[in-house]
């Protein structure tokens, strides 16, 4: 589909929500809105008021994002991060519906095809197709890899530790890609490193704008679009990337034409930035 392909990234598809924040479980495509003291999904965006009721009783808000909001509270009993869409008032209502319940299918398929597969992600625990509403496992006590590098270099601590938590990333997302599984929004804060942190044990979360492909060039894009979200976001880690990526290289048994891609789209993104 050409929503979900390389050059519709590159083109800057925005994201939807993100569930993570400290001791949460899940994100919401695109830079969020933390509402409270936890953080969610995408740029605040047009959408229904904050204050408009949680899809069950008990719920509390913890992000407000561009495609979704973001509750944590308890599902049959269980500690929950609760991720719903909302309808965007500018799409036509038939369409709306369309994506929305497409983009609530594919998340939940990608998050079990990961469990499936022995990928760290969040236990999916009911899916409601009539609200798009995903509940899931909340990875108490967790924190974003972002929180978790800046906090590191805000502390002037030894950084080589760092490389060691890149070089586990580099073989998460080669897991991931040898599943065919694009994530599509990759950044350092769609991951999460559950307590203790020493132990290096991280979970993927996120995959609002996730699909299938087993192309190298969507691999390349997911890879570029996760480089750019690191050095921007963390300046100064250029050996952590390369770490990252050298595992990523020696994990994968796709690796070889990935990397070419990326080697590319590097090329095209930068034409892109010459010309303007």
């Amino acid at each position: 589909m050409a929503e979900h392909s390389g050059a519709a990234r590159m083109r800057g598809e925005v994201s939807a929500p993100k569930m993570a924040a400290a001791g949460s479980a899940e994100a919401t495509d695109g830079d969020a809105a933390p509402v409270g003291n936890s953080a969610e999904d995408g740029a605040a965006a047009p959408g229904p008021a904050v204050s408009e009721a949680p899809p069950l009783p008990g719920l509390q808000l913890v992000q407000q994002g561009a495609e979704a909001r973001v509750y944590r509270g308890r599902f049959l009993g269980r500690a929950a991060v609760v991720k719903l869409r909302f309808p965007k008032r500018y799409r036509h209502p038939a369409l709306e519906e369309r994506l929305s319940r497409r983009r609530t299918a594919q998340e939940a398929r990608s998050l079990l095809r990961c469990r499936r597969a022995g990928i760290p992600a969040p236990v999916v625990y009911f899916v409601d197709y009539v609200t798009n509403c995903i509940y899931l496992e909340d990875i108490v006590g967790s924190i974003t890899i972002q929180d978790h590098i800046n906090s590191v270099q805000d502390s002037g601590s030894d950084t080589s530790s760092l490389l060691n938590l890149a070089e586990k990333m580099g073989e998460l997302l080669a897991r991931m890609h040898d599943e065919d599984l694009i994530h599509g929004d990759l950044t350092t804060s769609n991951v999460l490193l559950r307590p203790p942190a020493e132990k290096l044990d991280l979970v993927l979360i996120d995959f609002g704008l996730s699909f299938i492909s087993g192309l190298p060039e969507d691999k390349g894009v997911d890879l570029y679009v996760l480089e750019k979200a690191f050095l921007s976001t963390h300046p100064n880690t250029e050996t952590l990337f390369k770490a990252l990526l050298k595992t990523y290289g020696a994990t994968s048994k796709k690796s070889g034409p990935v990397m070419k891609r990326l080697d590319e789209v590097r090329l095209r993104g930068r034409k892109r930035s010459m010309v303007g």
